[in-house]
C-alpha cells in the first residue's frame, strides 16, 4: 500500500491514497501504522477516497468529491480533524486530484470548504462552533473551568492561570464523562495579549499533539468569550507553531502551513 507523510505545524499524518475506496482499514492496522517506535508513526491516518463510493457520506458527493476517512492513532475513528483537512488538501493539489484553488472535502462532520492562500497556507472553513456551556478538566490536582465547544467533535477549552509549559499531559487529564460520555479534546490555554493564546492539547484518541486545528479554533472561541466577544481573528500558538483562526457570526476559519514530506511503501502487516 503506498503512503505519504505530511503535517500541518507538527500534527502529523500518514496519508493512504484509495482511490478506488476498496481499503478497509482495522482500529488495529491504523494502531501499529501510528507507533512511533515499530510504524511511520504519526497523530492519525488519513484515508483519501471517492466520496461516490464512501456509504457513510456518499450524500456529500455533489459538494465534495473526496472523503477525508480520519483516524485517530489508537484506531479510532474521528468526526473532524482540522489540520488533518489542511494536508489532506494539500495532497488533493499536489497529487492533481482538484483544479482550482477552493474546492470541498467530505469528512463525517460534513463537508468542508477549503482555499488555497497565495502564499502557500491552507484555509478551511470550519462551520459555525457550536457552545454548550462550561465543563471542568483536571491535570494532576488542579482543575480548571473549561467551555465545551463542539466542532464537529468535542472540546473543552480551559483558561488557566498556570503557565501551560508546566503541565503534565503524559496522561489523559479528567472530565465529566457525563457530559463528554464518548470522549472529549482538551485544549488548556493562556491568553497572551491582544487576540493571541497559547494552548497545548491532550486529543482524545492521540494522546498529546503538537497542534490541533479543531481545538484551535474552540480555543478562539473561549478566548473570545472571556473579552465578551464573539467575532475577530486570533492567532494560537501551539508546540508546532502558529495557526490563524477567524470567527464572525456565521462560521469560523482555521489557516496555516500544510505539507507533504515524504512517500513510500507501507508494508505492515495486521
Amino acid at each position: 500500500m503506498r503512503f505519504l507523510k505530511g503535517h500541518g505545524t507538527e500534527n502529523d499524518f500518514v496519508i493512504l491514497p484509495d482511490p478506488g475506496g476498496e481499503v478497509d482499514l482495522s482500529a488495529s492496522l491504523v494502531a501499529k501504522i501510528c507507533d512511533r517506535r515499530a510504524g511511520i508513526g504519526a497523530d492519525g491516518v488519513l484515508r483519501v477516497a471517492p466520496t461516490k463510493q464512501s456509504p457513510e457520506v456518499a450524500d456529500q458527493a455533489a459538494a465534495a468529491e473526496w472523503f477525508m476517512d480520519y483516524r485517530n492513532s489508537d484506531g479510532s475513528m474521528a468526526e473532524m480533524c482540522g489540520n488533518g483537512v489542511r494536508v489532506f488538501a494539500r495532497y488533493l493539489v499536489d497529487a492533481g486530484l482538484v483544479h482550482g484553488t477552493e474546492f470541498g472535502v467530505a469528512t463525517r462532520g460534513g463537508v468542508r470548504r477549503v482555499r488555497v492562500e497565495p502564499n502557500g497556507d491552507i484555509t478551511v472553513d470550519m462551520g459555525k462552533p457550536s457552545v454548550h456551556g462550561e465543563s471542568t478538566a483536571s491535570v494532576g490536582n488542579q482543575e480548571y473551568t473549561g467551555l465545551h465547544v463542539d466542532m464537529g467533535n468535542p472540546h473543552l477549552a480551559c483558561s488557566i492561570g498556570d503557565p501551560v509549559v508546566q503541565l503534565d499531559l503524559n496522561h489523559q487529564p479528567g472530565f465529566d464523562t457525563g457530559v463528554f460520555p464518548a470522549g472529549v479534546n482538551i485544549e488548556l490555554f493562556n491568553p497572551v495579549g491582544t487576540s493571541r493564546a497559547v494552548m497545548r492539547v491532550y486529543e482524545r484518541g492521540s494522546g498529546e499533539t503538537r497542534a490541533c486545528g479543531t481545538g484551535a479554533v474552540a480555543t478562539a472561541v473561549a478566548a473570545a468569550a472571556l473579552t465578551g466577544d464573539t467575532t475577530g481573528t486570533w492567532t494560537i500558538e501551539v508546540l508546532g507553531g502558529t495557526l490563524r483562526v477567524i470567527l464572525d457570526e456565521d462560521t469560523s476559519y482555521l489557516s496555516g502551513p500544510a505539507v507533504i514530506i515524504a512517500s513510500g511503501e507501507l508494508t505492515i502487516a495486521e
